[in-house]
Protein backbone atom coordinates (compact mmCIF):
# COMPACT_ATOMS: atom_id res chain seq x y z
CA UNK A 1 0.00 0.00 0.00
CA UNK A 2 1.42 3.39 -0.99
CA UNK A 3 2.14 6.08 1.58
CA UNK A 4 -0.54 8.77 1.79
CA UNK A 5 1.07 11.33 4.11
CA UNK A 6 4.48 12.02 5.63
CA UNK A 7 6.29 14.56 7.77
CA UNK A 8 9.92 15.09 6.77
CA UNK A 9 12.03 16.96 9.31
CA UNK A 10 15.10 18.44 7.65
CA UNK A 11 13.14 18.24 4.40
CA UNK A 12 14.90 21.27 2.90
CA UNK A 13 18.27 19.63 3.36
CA UNK A 14 20.31 17.60 0.88
CA UNK A 15 18.88 14.14 1.63
CA UNK A 16 15.52 15.46 2.83
CA UNK A 17 14.75 17.34 -0.39
CA UNK A 18 15.40 14.26 -2.49
CA UNK A 19 13.11 12.25 -0.20
CA UNK A 20 10.38 14.89 -0.48
CA UNK A 21 10.53 14.74 -4.28
CA UNK A 22 10.30 10.94 -4.20
CA UNK A 23 7.31 10.91 -1.84
CA UNK A 24 5.44 13.53 -3.86
CA UNK A 25 6.08 11.60 -7.08
CA UNK A 26 4.42 8.57 -5.50
CA UNK A 27 1.28 10.44 -4.51
CA UNK A 28 1.92 11.28 -0.85
CA UNK A 29 1.07 14.56 0.83
CA UNK A 30 4.22 15.89 2.50
CA UNK A 31 4.89 18.39 5.26
CA UNK A 32 8.46 19.69 5.53
CA UNK A 33 9.66 21.01 8.89
CA UNK A 34 13.09 22.63 8.70
CA UNK A 35 14.78 25.58 10.42
CA UNK A 36 17.06 26.14 7.39
CA UNK A 37 20.17 26.10 9.58
CA UNK A 38 21.85 23.83 7.03
CA UNK A 39 19.07 23.30 4.49
CA UNK A 40 17.84 25.74 1.86
CA UNK A 41 14.52 26.61 0.25
CA UNK A 42 16.31 26.35 -3.11
CA UNK A 43 16.67 22.59 -2.59
CA UNK A 44 12.90 22.33 -2.97
CA UNK A 45 12.68 24.63 -5.99
CA UNK A 46 11.47 21.86 -8.30
CA UNK A 47 8.44 21.15 -6.09
CA UNK A 48 7.94 24.56 -4.49
CA UNK A 49 4.39 24.98 -5.83
CA UNK A 50 3.32 21.36 -5.55
CA UNK A 51 -0.28 21.16 -4.25
CA UNK A 52 0.54 18.32 -1.86
CA UNK A 53 3.57 20.02 -0.28
CA UNK A 54 3.49 22.25 2.79
CA UNK A 55 6.71 23.79 4.12
CA UNK A 56 7.16 25.07 7.67
CA UNK A 57 10.46 26.79 8.31
CA UNK A 58 10.73 26.57 12.08
CA UNK A 59 12.87 24.81 14.66
CA UNK A 60 11.21 21.50 15.56
CA UNK A 61 11.37 21.88 19.33
CA UNK A 62 9.99 25.44 19.16
CA UNK A 63 7.11 24.77 16.77
CA UNK A 64 3.78 24.64 18.57
CA UNK A 65 2.04 22.87 15.69
CA UNK A 66 4.35 19.83 15.86
CA UNK A 67 1.80 17.51 17.55
CA UNK A 68 -0.78 18.22 14.83
CA UNK A 69 1.74 17.72 12.02
CA UNK A 70 2.84 14.40 13.48
CA UNK A 71 -0.73 13.23 14.10
CA UNK A 72 -1.68 13.89 10.47
CA UNK A 73 1.25 11.87 9.10
CA UNK A 74 1.44 8.13 8.49
CA UNK A 75 5.18 8.26 9.07
CA UNK A 76 7.74 10.79 10.25
CA UNK A 77 11.10 10.73 8.47
CA UNK A 78 13.31 12.42 11.05
CA UNK A 79 16.31 13.65 9.07
CA UNK A 80 16.93 16.94 10.88
CA UNK A 81 20.37 16.92 12.52
CA UNK A 82 23.62 18.80 12.87
CA UNK A 83 25.51 18.30 9.60
CA UNK A 84 29.20 18.31 8.71
CA UNK A 85 32.46 17.84 10.56
CA UNK A 86 33.30 21.57 10.38
CA UNK A 87 30.02 22.47 12.07
CA UNK A 88 30.52 19.87 14.80
CA UNK A 89 34.08 21.00 15.56
CA UNK A 90 33.02 24.64 15.55
CA UNK A 91 30.37 24.10 18.22
CA UNK A 92 29.99 20.62 19.76
CA UNK A 93 27.41 22.05 22.18
CA UNK A 94 25.15 23.30 19.38
CA UNK A 95 25.52 20.01 17.50
CA UNK A 96 24.57 17.94 20.55
CA UNK A 97 21.63 20.17 21.42
CA UNK A 98 20.36 20.04 17.84
CA UNK A 99 20.49 16.27 17.73
CA UNK A 100 19.13 15.52 21.19
CA UNK A 101 16.45 18.17 21.70
CA UNK A 102 14.91 17.91 18.25
CA UNK A 103 14.80 14.10 18.31
CA UNK A 104 13.23 14.08 21.75
CA UNK A 105 10.56 16.53 20.57
CA UNK A 106 9.70 14.35 17.56
CA UNK A 107 9.55 11.13 19.57
CA UNK A 108 7.40 12.69 22.28
CA UNK A 109 4.91 14.03 19.74
CA UNK A 110 4.86 10.76 17.78
CA UNK A 111 4.19 8.65 20.88
CA UNK A 112 0.75 10.22 21.45
CA UNK A 113 -1.00 8.55 18.53
CA UNK A 114 1.43 6.68 17.98
CA UNK A 115 2.97 7.56 14.59
CA UNK A 116 5.75 5.55 12.96
CA UNK A 117 9.16 7.27 13.03
CA UNK A 118 12.10 6.50 10.79
CA UNK A 119 15.13 8.02 12.50
CA UNK A 120 18.18 8.83 10.38
CA UNK A 121 21.24 8.03 12.46
CA UNK A 122 24.88 8.04 11.39
CA UNK A 123 27.79 5.68 10.84
CA UNK A 124 29.61 7.95 13.31
CA UNK A 125 28.11 5.85 16.12
CA UNK A 126 30.58 3.09 15.21
CA UNK A 127 33.25 5.29 16.74
CA UNK A 128 36.81 4.03 16.60
CA UNK A 129 36.01 0.56 15.31
CA UNK A 130 38.47 -0.71 12.69
CA UNK A 131 36.52 -3.83 11.72
CA UNK A 132 36.41 -4.88 8.09
CA UNK A 133 32.60 -4.73 8.14
CA UNK A 134 30.55 -2.64 10.56
CA UNK A 135 27.51 -4.58 11.76
CA UNK A 136 24.48 -3.19 13.58
CA UNK A 137 24.73 -5.52 16.60
CA UNK A 138 28.44 -5.11 17.33
CA UNK A 139 29.84 -3.51 20.47
CA UNK A 140 30.67 0.16 20.04
CA UNK A 141 33.84 1.98 21.05
CA UNK A 142 33.70 5.78 21.22
CA UNK A 143 36.78 7.95 21.53
CA UNK A 144 37.54 10.19 24.54
CA UNK A 145 35.32 13.17 25.44
CA UNK A 146 38.28 15.50 24.91
CA UNK A 147 37.98 14.85 21.15
CA UNK A 148 35.07 16.94 19.86
CA UNK A 149 34.19 14.54 17.05
CA UNK A 150 32.88 11.96 19.49
CA UNK A 151 30.34 14.35 20.96
CA UNK A 152 28.44 14.07 17.68
CA UNK A 153 28.73 10.27 17.67
CA UNK A 154 27.43 10.07 21.24
CA UNK A 155 24.50 12.40 20.52
CA UNK A 156 23.43 10.29 17.54
CA UNK A 157 23.82 7.14 19.61
CA UNK A 158 21.68 8.64 22.36
CA UNK A 159 19.09 9.47 19.68
CA UNK A 160 19.01 5.74 18.91
CA UNK A 161 18.66 4.82 22.59
CA UNK A 162 15.80 7.32 22.95
CA UNK A 163 13.98 5.96 19.91
CA UNK A 164 14.30 2.34 21.03
CA UNK A 165 13.19 3.24 24.57
CA UNK A 166 10.07 4.95 23.20
CA UNK A 167 9.49 1.79 21.19
CA UNK A 168 9.79 -0.56 24.15
CA UNK A 169 8.06 1.54 26.80
CA UNK A 170 5.41 3.41 24.82
CA UNK A 171 4.82 1.16 21.84
CA UNK A 172 6.15 3.69 19.35
CA UNK A 173 6.98 2.03 16.00
CA UNK A 174 10.53 3.19 15.28
CA UNK A 175 13.06 2.28 12.61
CA UNK A 176 16.68 3.43 12.79
CA UNK A 177 18.73 3.86 9.62
CA UNK A 178 22.46 4.36 10.07
CA UNK A 179 23.55 6.36 7.02
CA UNK A 180 27.03 6.05 5.52
CA UNK A 181 28.45 8.97 3.49
CA UNK A 182 25.54 9.84 1.22
CA UNK A 183 26.49 11.93 -1.84
CA UNK A 184 24.67 13.43 -4.81
CA UNK A 185 23.31 16.60 -6.41
CA UNK A 186 22.52 19.50 -4.05
CA UNK A 187 25.01 18.44 -1.38
CA UNK A 188 26.83 21.49 -0.03
CA UNK A 189 30.53 21.71 0.74
CA UNK A 190 29.95 24.48 3.30
CA UNK A 191 30.41 22.21 6.30
CA UNK A 192 33.29 20.05 5.09
CA UNK A 193 31.53 17.52 2.82
CA UNK A 194 34.31 16.06 0.71
CA UNK A 195 32.83 15.55 -2.77
CA UNK A 196 31.32 19.02 -3.33
CA UNK A 197 34.50 20.53 -1.90
CA UNK A 198 36.65 18.59 -4.38
CA UNK A 199 34.38 19.48 -7.31
CA UNK A 200 34.43 23.19 -6.48
CA UNK A 201 38.24 23.18 -6.30
CA UNK A 202 38.61 21.22 -9.54
CA UNK A 203 36.26 23.59 -11.40
CA UNK A 204 38.16 26.66 -10.25
CA UNK A 205 41.58 25.19 -10.94
CA UNK A 206 42.57 25.22 -7.28
CA UNK A 207 44.38 22.30 -5.62
CA UNK A 208 42.15 19.57 -4.19
CA UNK A 209 43.07 19.45 -0.52
CA UNK A 210 43.13 15.86 0.76
CA UNK A 211 43.53 15.68 4.51
CA UNK A 212 45.94 13.22 6.10
CA UNK A 213 47.56 10.58 3.88
CA UNK A 214 44.50 10.20 1.67
CA UNK A 215 44.57 6.45 2.24
CA UNK A 216 41.63 6.49 4.64
CA UNK A 217 38.67 4.74 2.98
CA UNK A 218 34.94 5.41 2.86
CA UNK A 219 31.91 3.96 1.07
CA UNK A 220 29.99 6.71 -0.74
CA UNK A 221 26.31 6.06 -1.43
CA UNK A 222 24.22 7.68 -4.16
CA UNK A 223 21.45 9.76 -2.57
CA UNK A 224 18.91 8.06 -4.86
CA UNK A 225 19.97 4.69 -3.42
CA UNK A 226 19.74 6.05 0.12
CA UNK A 227 16.20 7.29 -0.56
CA UNK A 228 15.20 3.94 -2.05
CA UNK A 229 16.42 2.19 1.08
CA UNK A 230 14.58 4.60 3.41
CA UNK A 231 11.31 4.30 1.50
CA UNK A 232 11.52 0.51 1.52
CA UNK A 233 12.42 0.36 5.21
CA UNK A 234 9.46 2.50 6.32
CA UNK A 235 7.06 0.16 4.55
CA UNK A 236 8.55 -3.05 5.97
CA UNK A 237 6.88 -4.22 9.23
CA UNK A 238 9.89 -6.39 10.11
CA UNK A 239 12.08 -3.25 10.23
CA UNK A 240 10.21 -1.83 13.24
CA UNK A 241 12.47 -1.82 16.28
CA UNK A 242 15.54 -2.51 14.15
CA UNK A 243 18.78 -0.64 13.43
CA UNK A 244 19.78 -0.94 9.77
CA UNK A 245 22.92 0.18 7.94
CA UNK A 246 22.22 2.16 4.76
CA UNK A 247 25.17 2.75 2.47
CA UNK A 248 27.29 1.47 -0.37
CA UNK A 249 29.65 -1.49 -0.24
CA UNK A 250 32.11 0.10 -2.68
CA UNK A 251 35.18 1.06 -0.61
CA UNK A 252 37.48 3.77 -1.96
CA UNK A 253 40.31 5.91 -0.60
CA UNK A 254 39.79 9.66 -0.32
CA UNK A 255 42.79 10.15 -2.60
CA UNK A 256 41.05 8.03 -5.24
CA UNK A 257 37.94 10.20 -4.93
CA UNK A 258 40.04 13.30 -5.59
CA UNK A 259 41.68 11.66 -8.61
CA UNK A 260 38.28 10.60 -9.97
CA UNK A 261 36.95 14.17 -9.71
CA UNK A 262 40.00 15.55 -11.55
CA UNK A 263 39.60 12.97 -14.33
CA UNK A 264 35.83 13.45 -14.64
CA UNK A 265 36.14 17.23 -14.99
CA UNK A 266 39.36 17.03 -17.02
CA UNK A 267 40.71 19.53 -14.53
CA UNK A 268 44.26 20.85 -14.39
CA UNK A 269 44.06 21.06 -10.60
CA UNK A 270 46.72 19.37 -8.52
CA UNK A 271 46.06 17.23 -5.46
CA UNK A 272 47.59 18.43 -2.24
CA UNK A 273 47.99 16.36 0.94
CA UNK A 274 47.31 18.45 4.04
CA UNK A 275 48.21 17.21 7.54
CA UNK A 276 45.21 16.97 9.87
CA UNK A 277 46.75 19.43 12.32
CA UNK A 278 46.71 22.09 9.59
CA UNK A 279 43.25 21.20 8.28
CA UNK A 280 41.29 21.12 11.52
CA UNK A 281 41.27 22.80 14.87
CA UNK A 282 42.25 20.68 17.91
CA UNK A 283 39.65 18.05 18.71
CA UNK A 284 39.62 16.12 15.46
CA UNK A 285 40.35 12.41 15.06
CA UNK A 286 39.89 10.53 11.78
CA UNK A 287 39.19 6.86 11.07
CA UNK A 288 41.15 4.68 8.66
CA UNK A 289 38.06 3.03 7.17
CA UNK A 290 34.29 2.79 7.44
CA UNK A 291 32.51 0.03 5.51
CA UNK A 292 28.95 -1.14 6.28
CA UNK A 293 27.67 -4.68 6.49
CA UNK A 294 24.52 -4.48 4.35
CA UNK A 295 23.17 -7.97 5.11
CA UNK A 296 20.25 -6.76 7.22
CA UNK A 297 19.20 -4.12 4.70
CA UNK A 298 19.08 -6.77 1.96
CA UNK A 299 17.19 -9.24 4.15
CA UNK A 300 14.55 -6.68 5.11
CA UNK A 301 14.10 -4.83 1.81
CA UNK A 302 15.61 -6.97 -0.93
CA UNK A 303 17.65 -3.91 -1.88
CA UNK A 304 21.35 -3.04 -1.70
CA UNK A 305 22.71 0.28 -3.07
CA UNK A 306 24.57 -0.46 -6.28
CA UNK A 307 25.19 2.82 -8.11
CA UNK A 308 28.91 3.15 -8.76
CA UNK A 309 30.90 6.03 -7.33
CA UNK A 310 31.99 6.97 -10.84
CA UNK A 311 28.36 7.32 -11.96
CA UNK A 312 27.41 9.49 -8.98
CA UNK A 313 30.45 11.74 -9.37
CA UNK A 314 29.62 12.24 -13.05
CA UNK A 315 26.02 13.12 -12.19
CA UNK A 316 27.04 15.57 -9.45
CA UNK A 317 29.54 17.23 -11.78
CA UNK A 318 26.87 17.57 -14.47
CA UNK A 319 24.31 19.00 -12.03
CA UNK A 320 26.83 21.49 -10.65
CA UNK A 321 27.48 22.75 -14.16
CA UNK A 322 23.81 23.33 -14.99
Amino acid sequence: MSLKSALVTGGAGFIGSHLVERLLSEGASVVVLDDLSTGSESNLEAVRNHPRLRCIYRRISEYGGLPECVAEAEVVFHLAAAVGVDRVLESPLRAMETNLHETEAVLRAASVRPTKVLLASSSEVYGTSDRDLLREDQDLSIGPPTVARWSYACSKLLDEFLALAYGREQGLPVIIARLFNTIGPRQSGRHGMVLPRFIASARSGKPLRVFGTGQQTRCFCDVADTIEALVRLQSEPRAIGEIVNVGSGEEVTILEVAELVVRTLRSTSSIELVPYELAYRPGFQDLSRRRPDLTKLKQLTGFVPGTSLEAVVRRVCDSAAS
